[in-house]
């Protein structure tokens, strides 16, 4: 038997836990119905208080399964070049503008995961 007919590893959804087959779902982290939840989330957030740029990035950044959940309003989120992690809330994050006082993408997408 080879080692990866061996390999049992399962892949979750990060959104309701439930074990991910399709290579598309495991590729983005969340299977296709807590995907459609977070694209109808979308739909319902007011994101008119940040740029078009900024909610492209926290569409991206969920897409990519680049915000995890560690809370439950509190989430870990990487970087755009992928060095380094943020701790997001919906209203407070710890990446360079947030710790300004800033609205940030993490923070925007932290609020469509919650609303999701």
């Amino acid at each position: 038997m080879n080692a990866a007919a061996a390999t049992t590893e399962e892949t979750r959804c990060m959104g309701c836990g439930r074990k991910l087959t399709a290579p598309k779902s495991i590729a983005a982290g969340r299977g296709r119905a807590c995907q459609a939840k977070i694209r109808r989330a979308a739909r319902t957030i007011d994101t008119t208080d940040y740029k078009p740029h900024q909610v492209q990035s926290a569409r991206e950044l969920i897409e990519d399964g680049a915000i995890i959940p560690l809370r439950s309003v509190v989430f870990i989120s990487v970087s755009t070049d992928g060095t380094e992690t943020y701790r997001t809330a919906p209203t407070a994050c710890t990446c360079p503008a947030g710790t300004k006082g800033a609205r940030c993408y993490h923070q925007l997408a932290a609020r469509l995961l919650l609303a999701a």
